[in-house]
């Protein structure tokens, strides 16, 4: 699991992992069942307190991203949560306004533009 921490954006450490945790599991890097590393050994290389690592997990816990099992660990909710559909949404969002803000620019009507999407979602078959 993939985490990068700033020091220079203001948003505390235990929020950065929570809502990168957030996004690895709604794209999809992250699936329902997956156990996420130890508290301990996610703080080593992350190089923070252990506190700071429970803490984002307990947040994580509450919102329902993740289930903990006594003497397991942490696991990545097998009931799909609805954060991580409401994460995934928003980030698909985010970037279909990145694209209608482009076609805007470059004076795509929306009519062309879904054009142009159907006929990239045929030559782009999912895996």
């Amino acid at each position: 699991m993939q985490i990068h921490l700033s020091s220079s954006d203001g948003v505390p450490i235990y929020r950065q992992i929570v809502n990168q945790v957030k996004y690895l599991v709604a794209s999809g890097r992250l699936v329902p069942g997956e156990r996420l590393p130890p508290v301990r050994k996610l703080a080593e290389q992350l190089v923070v307190n252990p506190n700071t690592v429970a803490r984002a997990y307990r947040e994580l816990e509450s919102e329902g991203v993740v289930t903990a099992r006594r003497g397991a660990g942490a696991f990545v909710s097998d009931d799909g949560s609805p954060l991580a559909q409401r994460e995934q949404s928003k980030i698909i969002n985010d970037r279909i306004d990145a694209l209608l803000a482009e076609a805007s620019n470059m004076n795509v009507d929306t009519k062309m533009l879904i054009k142009l999407v159907r006929r990239r979602s045929r030559l782009i078959k999912p895996a």
